[in-house]
């Protein structure tokens, strides 16, 4: 039997996705990327944003069709909207055979026995596997990789308890629990012997791993064991929350090899009233303190932040704070969300709610200052030495694609390697920057011995 699977959202639904796939891959299904080929198909779904969740229902409603028709003998709905939403995919989309919840999804290979030993007509109605949001989490199935390179992503929590007055998470994802660290270590051996380089650290919250299991911020220790790992020559920082950002985290960054000298610290805002309407716990002064200790400690640091603009009450003074906050602080990497209105958030009733039209403009100008700011940060890289892992050729051309340390997969930019030499996908090399490209930089293999 093959399997149409669909993964949408964040790279922590991503790593679910791998993990039901490898739970499927053992029960001895298997996969297809074309949809007219397969006996069934799963849609792990996000809701975090309105758009997420227009791309999630118009993907079910899309296979919905081929259902109906009888060309999918199953069609099951898994992920966050699965989980928000469980009775209303049932009711609205009888076409569906199952919603799997966010803490169900170990049992995916099960149900899906089922449903195809059942073989029931589509539209006769679903069923709904829905376990506590709390529920820990975890199969003993190896992961199967989906992300195509020498990276993976590496999820070391699950759930959030910070409650932002905005966000929909930690009613969907439950409270706060850690992967236990010989679970997460286990993992990523696995992954080393299969040629990953690069563990990508994630979760809701990342600097608060451990807490709810040791007692501590056991963030530092987990990532000296990663480091010890033979094979894993990188790993990178996501989701760390400012407030929780401690000393001993940003020593263990400088003082480990292996760990990157790059941190994703969503800031959201730096207007005291809107972080405190926001539901965060720091201060524009805290903020920028944060940033100092960081780049006192590492020099070279690449910071990553995203912020959220046209968030309720944001008046045009905040929105100048947040425009001289970007100015004076420059970082590295910066992404801006207009602010999405979500049911069931306290955000959602407050007022005043800013028009769709100066939600557009406010994202619009912090993008183009952080394009001046990101355009200027890779023309200062030119002559500078790095080490870059390259991810493939360019078609008919001697230029390799490459990232730095500075670029997650995905998000950030990118290093053009200009060489006769053959390089190989998962290369380590040292290159010198010899340009730019707006955010991308250009540059060629580095021989020390030349220099």
């Amino acid at each position: 039997m093959k399997i149409f699977f669909v993964s949408l959202g964040c790279d922590k639904n991503l790593v679910d996705s791998e993990e039901m796939l490898g739970t499927l891959r053992e029960r001895g299904y298997q996969f297809t990327d074309d949809e007219n080929e397969a006996d069934a198909a799963i849609v792990n779904t996000c809701c975090f944003i309105m758009d997420a969740q227009k791309e999630s229902i118009e993907q079910i409603l899309a296979l919905a069709e081929r259902r109906t028709e009888g060309t999918l003998k199953a069609l099951i709905v898994t992920g966050c909207m699965a989980q928000r939403y469980k009775d209303e995919v049932l009711k609205e989309i009888p076409e569906v055979d199952a919603v799997i919840g966010t803490t169900s999804e170990g049992r995916i290979a099960d149900i899906l026995d089922e449903i195809l030993q059942k073989g029931g007509p589509a539209g006769s109605g679903g069923y709904l596997f829905v376990d506590s949001e709390d529920k820990r989490t975890g199969t003993t199935a190896e992961r199967v990789v989906t992300t195509g390179g020498y990276y993976s992503y590496l999820k070391i929590a699950e759930g959030c308890d910070k409650c932002c007055t905005y966000c929909v998470i930690p009613s969907i994802r439950g409270h706060y629990r850690s992967v236990p660290m010989e679970q997460l270590l286990e993992q990523a051996r696995l992954l080393a012997s299969k040629g990953i380089r690069e563990l990508i650290l994630v979760a809701q919250e990342t600097t608060l791993y451990g807490t709810d299991l040791y007692g501590h911020k056991a963030l530092p220790e987990l990532l000296r064991k990663l480091a010890d790992i033979p094979g894993i020559e990188w790993i990178r920082l996501m989701y760390c929350y400012p407030e929780e950002i401690t000393k001993e985290i940003a020593e263990a960054m400088r003082d480990i090899p292996q760990v990157l000298h790059y941190i994703d610290m969503p800031i959201q805002h730096a207007s005291d009233e809107i972080l405190r309407r926001m539901g965060r716990h720091t201060n524009r002064q805290e903020l920028t303190e944060k940033i100092a200790m960081l780049r006192k400690m590492m020099p070279d640091i690449c910071l990553r932040t995203t912020l959220i603009t046209g968030f309720p009450g944001e008046k045009e003074e905040d929105h100048r704070a947040l425009l001289h906050f970007v100015r004076e602080m420059r970082f590295d990497r910066l992404g801006v969300f207009t602010y999405s209105k979500e049911d069931g958030t306290p955000a959602a009733k407050m007022s005043p709610q800013i028009p769709a039209r100066v939600k557009k403009k406010r994202q619009k100008e912090l993008m183009l200052l952080q394009q001046e700011i990101a355009f200027e940060a890779a023309q200062e890289m030119e002559g500078r030495v790095v080490e870059a892992l390259v991810e493939g050729q360019l078609a008919g051309e001697h230029v390799y694609l490459a990232r730095t340390y500075k670029d997650a997969p995905g998000i950030d930019g990118a290093l053009f390697i200009e060489t006769q030499r053959e390089l190989m996908t998962g290369d380590l090399v040292k290159v010198k920057i010899t340009g730019s490209r707006e955010y991308d930089l250009i540059g060629g293999l580095y021989y020390e011995s030349a220099e």
